[in-house]
């Protein structure tokens, strides 16, 4: 069957921050201009906001340029930021970093804890009501090229396709959408935005992208142990002083607690699952008094850009442009990348529709790289550049070398630290021999405060159709039993969070790895961090995944 095509100005690749601001912006620019633009949002989640995760401590500047009145037009930024602590764990102990000798930047008044879930969904109607056409459940699953080899927009997947990759009952092929302009903004580790990438060269004289994986569970807690506005983070325990991480606890709504923990996939020990470190954090002396007669509402998994500035890679391309965190703008001593991602969707789709306005189309949008470099968003990440390769140092070092690099570009003393550390290594390549590295004894989960993955899995209302081709696929199946298993003792059913891979006896008396697509909450952890790169995360049928509904 023959896939129909639809004709739009502007395609946009995936309705989170950075996609539908891009298509507000653009809708109100060309309206300024008196002109009508035609508007396309294509997302893989169920619904609006369905796949977004994040902490969220929000920071609205970007917010406030797309609707100045956001407040009193009934943006769901409910709780402002009250108090600030920030902890450093030891097994038993918590040392609590007094607020003066933190830099400026890491101050969170002025933002607000929300569901940024809840803040897409209400960005998607704002974006309806402007005349964006919204389509979910619709994954983009391949990017579509002209006669001269510029991006001329993007094909939906197949709906109704078995296991065994033969049409069923009710198969429907795919849609294109042909644009004079695609913008990508799938979020992290996007499987169009890598495809893109490679084909363009993008990466070319920047950095590797390298990688956090974010686990968070949503908690009603206890009002007498609500804390409305008060924003905790983190480090140290449990992980040691060379693998980098931390946690956050953000109080908000209705006796609501986000709580989470993000470990850096460049981690050595092969031994090591952020899941269970997760689950033993939640344990400790300071934190767990937080939780007492609460209960645990939702949970879910993302990755998370952290290589910053030096790991951007060039953003614009024949007939397109990458976007919020399908390039990677997450500020990460923050902890926030929200304001980025819009900033860029913005200036993105300004850059778009002043091209479409002179009659140009499939064309490198030139314009949107150069207004990103004069911009905010480029001077917030300028201003962390140091603070995660930093970190190579070890927990202590690293952290006092990143504070004081902070504390000089807030002095306006900037100069005196104008040297950029680089970024080595990508993430896959770090992990070190199991047998020369220790093993990791984690407590069995209560049910109470800790948990295990497949109870976890369920909270975030992950669904597939399961008789459709699985979406974790290997490029040569004999690497995880050869390579994997014998070198790093299985890593993948340790840095998955959601139970996808494990091995099991084969009916040689061996092992093989069992992959159990259908838990998949699409994080792409396994994606960044195999060994080998042999897993490629590509899309499941539309609609397929988790369902955040509140996270």
């Amino acid at each position: 069957m023959e896939r129909e095509a639809m004709e739009f100005d502007l395609v946009i690749v995936g309705a989170g921050p950075s996609g539908l601001a891009a298509a507000i912006r653009a809708k109100q620019v060309a309206a300024g201009q008196g002109r009508e633009l035609s508007v396309c949002v294509l997302e893989k989640g169920s619904e609006v906001g369905a796949h977004i995760l994040s902490g969220a401590v929000i920071d609205p500047i970007a917010l406030g340029e797309l609707f100045p009145d956001w407040q009193a037009e009934g943006a769901p930024l409910e709780t402002p930021v009250s108090e600030d602590r920030f902890l450093v764990l030891g097994q038993r102990s918590a040392w609590r970093i007094p607020n003066w000798t933190l830099p400026p930047l890491m101050n969170n008044h002025g933002m607000y804890i929300a569901s940024l879930g809840k803040l897409t969904r209400w960005l998607a109607q704002r974006a309806e009501e402007l005349g964006v056409e919204i389509y979910p459940g619709f994954a983009a699953a391949e990017v579509l090229f002209d006669e001269a080899g510029a991006v001329k927009g993007v094909a939906t997947g197949d709906m109704g396709i078995g296991r065994d990759g033969q049409p069923k009952d009710g198969y429907q092929p795919g849609m294109e959408l042909h644009a004079r302009y695609t913008l990508f903004a799938e979020g992290c580790r996007g499987s169009l935005s890598q495809q893109l990438m490679q084909q363009f060269d993008l990466r070319k004289g920047v950095d590797p992208q390298v990688y956090g994986i974010g686990l968070k569970e949503l908690w009603e807690v206890d009002p007498a142990r609500h804390r409305p506005g008060l924003v905790m983070h983190s480090q140290g325990w449990p992980l040691d002083a060379s693998t980098g991480g931390g946690s956050f606890l953000y109080h908000f709504g209705d006796n609501l607690v986000s709580v989470g923990f993000v470990v850096h996939l460049g981690y050595q020990n092969p031994h090591l699952s952020p899941f269970e470190e997760f689950q033993r954090f939640k344990t400790h002396p300071a934190i767990r008094d937080t939780f007492a007669g609460g209960k645990r509402l939702a949970y879910g998994a993302r990755a998370i850009n952290e290589g910053g500035l030096q790991s951007v890679p060039q953003l614009v391309f024949p007939g397109g442009a990458l976007v919020g965190c399908s390039a990677g703008f997450v500020n990460l001593p923050r902890i926030k990348g929200s304001h980025n991602a819009m900033k860029t969707g913005m200036l993105a789709a300004e850059a778009a529709a002043a091209a479409l306005a002179e009659g140009r189309a499939r064309d490198t949008l030139s314009a949107y790289p150069a207004a990103y470099r004069g911009s905010w968003a480029y001077r917030d990440l300028h201003k962390v550049r140091n603070v995660k390769p930093g970190l190579k140092w070890g927990m202590l070092a690293g952290t006092l070398h990143g504070g004081l690099h902070m504390w000089l570009n807030d002095l306006g003393l900037g100069k005196m630290v104008g040297w950029t550390l680089r970024h080595r290594r990508a993430d896959h390549e770090t992990l070190r021999p199991a047998a020369s590295m220790p093993r990791i004894e984690y407590p069995r989960p209560d049910g109470v405060l800790t948990f295990d993955r497949l109870s976890s899995v369920y909270l975030s209302s992950t669904n597939h159709e399961e008789d459709q081709p699985v979406h974790l696929r290997l490029r040569e199946a004999s690497v995880p039993v050869e390579h994997n298993l014998a070198l790093f003792d299985g890593p993948e059913a340790r840095y998955c969070p959601a139970g996808v891979y494990e091995y099991v006896p084969d009916e040689g008396g061996g092992r093989r790895l069992q992959i159990n697509a259908q838990n998949c909450v699409h994080c792409k952890t396994c994606d960044i961090k195999d060994p080998r790169q042999n897993i490629h995360w590509v899309t499941p049928e539309g609609g397929g995944g988790p369902n955040y509904a509140s996270m």
